[in-house]
């Protein structure tokens, strides 16, 4: 039977891999990487071994010509398991359970969020899931004056020709037509002074309702944790449908994991879920 590592030190660390302490805890506190552990010993902090493997791969990745933040959030972004925001959140956070929602309570909430955003949120990172480029013209004012201040903000549709990456612009995804992010509705804001998301998808067999009579199954959250997990989705979804725009922002996402949210926010949130369903009831 094997016997565990036992924790690094930074200096370990910093022989292993030939990186300077400096630059680790430089890195550290800009990416929150390499993760380290609080060891049980006056809390004095230690690395597990795979932290070894993860920074010799950040290491290569800048040799093959990666910034720094790209090669740092390909190490430590989690595989994505589906194509879809909905269905991966779903997965990696089953106590969110999904609302049967109509349309238009799905533009309040989200009108919402962006308001917030635009009014509140310290250079956030956002992603809007719009399926049709004719559905984003409406919004397309709102977003761009939230992407003059965001840190990036990256739009879903099936564009014919996405517009070129400039800076204080939306940043333009082409969805290919087999795409699952075609039939879902997506809002995320992250930002450490107003995380939100909600994503939603429409039910099948609906082709002859009007717009304002479908309805959708929708997941929603401000527990930072999800939200940050939503926007990492969201970002790798966009590597796939347009490689390289990485490329053109600093700091896509934040490395390294927020809290979790309070058990008064998840009171709250169960509180606002059992209202929000009574009013879209009596709509």
């Amino acid at each position: 039977m094997s016997v565990p590592s036992a924790p690094l030190t930074i200096g370990d660390l910093a022989r292993r891999t030939a990186v300077p302490t400096t630059t680790l805890r430089s890195w550290e506190s800009r990416y929150g990487f390499p993760r380290a552990e609080r060891a049980r010993d006056a809390g004095h902090r230690r690395y597990p071994e795979s932290e070894v493997r993860a920074v010799l791969d950040v290491l290569d990745l800048r040799r093959s010509g990666l910034a720094l933040h790209t090669a740092v959030q390909r190490v430590t972004e989690a595989p994505v398991r589906s194509s879809s925001v909905f269905a991966e959140i779903r997965w990696r956070h089953p106590a969110l359970a999904p609302q049967v929602l109509s349309r238009p309570t799905l533009v309040a909430m989200s009108r919402a969020v962006e308001d917030e955003c635009c009014a509140r949120a310290v250079e956030p990172v956002l992603f809007g899931g719009f399926q049709r480029e004719t559905f984003l013209r409406g919004s397309y004012r709102r977003w761009r004056e939230l992407a003059r201040t965001a840190r990036s903000a990256v739009v879903f549709a099936d564009f014919a020709s996405p517009a070129p990456v400039e800076p204080g612009l939306p940043i333009e995804v082409a969805l290919p037509r087999d795409a699952q992010l075609n039939r879902e509705w997506l809002v995320i804001c992250d930002s450490p002074d107003l995380p939100a998301f909600l994503t939603a998808v429409e039910r099948p067999g609906q082709d002859a309702a009007r717009p304002d009579d479908r309805v959708f199954e929708a997941l929603w959250s401000v527990d930072p944790r999800v939200v940050r997990d939503a926007g990492r989705v969201a970002a790798v979804l966009a590597d796939r449908y347009r490689p390289g725009w990485r490329e053109d922002v600093d700091d896509v996402v934040p490395a390294g994991d927020p809290e979790p949210g309070s058990p008064d926010l998840h009171r709250a949130s169960a509180l606002f879920d059992r209202m929000l369903g009574y009013l879209d009831a009596a709509r």
